[in-house]
């Protein structure tokens, strides 16, 4: 029964995680790709048929293969991804943040947006 109750929360997961995808493709603030990847991941470890259709699907899926192949993010992702994050860093400084909640989250998101750049693009 455990077995089954962990492919059920995984299937969730994956569906919560298109449907936040999907809102990113026609919000321009919400990312798309790193919701696919979440998605693909959670899809194959509790919905093989999801998973597959995901992996089929014209918008979704090359991301879904770039990653597992090569680890590689869209160049537009990289550059709205690193836009954003620099943004939300912004807003903590100009509504007057403590200094300890702008080097952390500022060390955070360099460390994120480093891992990020130094990814493969397509």
């Amino acid at each position: 029964m455990a077995v089954q109750s962990g492919k059920t929360g995984f299937r969730i997961l994956a569906y919560i995680s298109i449907g936040f995808a999907a809102l990113g493709v026609v919000l321009p603030l919400v990312p798309t790709t790193p919701f696919v990847l979440l998605a693909g991941y959670f899809a194959s470890k509790g919905s093989p048929a999801f998973a597959q259709w995901l992996e089929g699907h014209p918008r979704f899926g090359p991301a879904i293969e770039q990653w597992r192949h090569r680890r590689a993010v869209p160049a537009r992702a990289k550059v709205l991804a690193c836009s954003m994050m620099a943004m939300s860093w912004g807003v903590l400084l100009i509504l007057g943040s403590p200094l300890a909640v702008l080097v952390v989250s500022g060390l955070f998101l360099l460390i994120v947006a480093t891992y990020m750049i130094t990814r493969p693009s397509y």
